[in-house]
């Protein structure tokens, strides 16, 4: 089932938008589309889900947070790999 998504953009938006749609060779319509899809796939991938819960890191908030914590632990990884 297709469904119909009305929006307004400010004309510098939609401008934008005609360029980048231009250059591929698509409407802006479909550009929007494929870039929607693209962001709500993007959002919704997560590989570590399938962890969560599956063992116990003794860390408050781990599943919330692990983008941050591994994010924290490869900056200093590398810190330290620079010393």
């Amino acid at each position: 089932m297709e469904r119909t998504l009305s929006l307004e953009l400010p004309d510098h938006i939609y401008q934008v938008l005609e360029k980048l749609a231009e250059r591929t060779g698509k409407t802006p319509e479909q550009f929007a589309i494929d870039c929607l899809t693209n962001a709500l796939q993007e959002s919704n991938v997560d590989p570590l889900d399938q962890f969560i819960g599956a063992f116990r890191t003794g860390i408050e908030g781990w599943a919330d947070q692990h983008d941050r914590y591994l994010g924290e632990s490869i900056l200093e990884h590398l810190r330290k790999t620079q010393e």
